[in-house]
């Protein structure tokens, strides 16, 4: 969705509506500083004028469990030109959460290029299609190994060319430069949550 096509104001009243249907709350701007939160995660680090907005949000008792969906948007420049992109992220911070620093993306001819000049892309020879398809870097290969299972694996499978980035109780979900549409957000939610499920488990590894 090209920003110049985006309709900004029926945009917010279906992001209401679906805040509304999922008994979360709408904030229009970043009221509780998710872009200082995630300023470690790739996505949170590129380019310039990184903004959180548009932001659905729910909590659990005792704020163990913190959930969102929300539009950002960051400027690149291309030479002279300064061209701004936009997406929708899911993400998660909860104390179920014991997640290694990792980041899964999909998986170009560029990033098999940089393998063969020593890039780190850790493979699962029981997930070989898996390994195919995304880019999977992080610190503790060990961890990682243990945390990508087959609910996971297959889940990307399934939901081609979406990116994870984790690290201890933060967990992040989207498609790269993709904002949603009102009608792919149920959907999207629901997956984020599908994900936090295989996931939660694994606080003990």
């Amino acid at each position: 969705m090209a920003r110049w096509r985006v309709n900004w104001a029926k945009r917010k009243q279906d992001l209401q509506d679906l805040a509304y249907r999922h008994e979360m709350t709408f904030y229009e701007k970043d009221e509780w500083g998710m872009n200082a939160l995630l300023k470690d995660f790739s996505l949170f680090s590129i380019g310039h004028s990184r903004k959180v907005f548009n932001i659905l949000y729910s909590a659990t008792d005792f704020l163990e469990e913190k959930l969102a969906v929300f539009d950002y948007r960051y400027t690149i420049q291309a030479g002279n030109t300064p061209v701004t992109h936009l997406q929708t992220v899911f993400f998660i911070q909860s104390k179920q959460l014991s997640l290694p620093q990792m980041l899964l993306k999909p998986e170009n001819f560029f990033h098999k290029i940089g393998t063969w000049f020593g890039m780190q892309d850790i493979d699962f020879e029981e997930y070989p299609e898996f390994s195919d398809r995304y880019l999977l870097q992080g610190e503790d290969e060990q961890r990682i190994r243990k945390t990508i299972d087959e609910n996971v694996s297959r889940f990307f499978l399934v939901q081609k060319k979406w990116s994870m980035e984790s690290v201890g109780y933060f967990l992040a979900l989207y498609k790269h430069q993709h904002l949603m549409e009102a009608h792919e957000l149920d959907h999207f939610l629901k997956k984020g949550q599908e994900l936090y499920g295989y996931l939660k488990s694994k606080d003990d590894i």
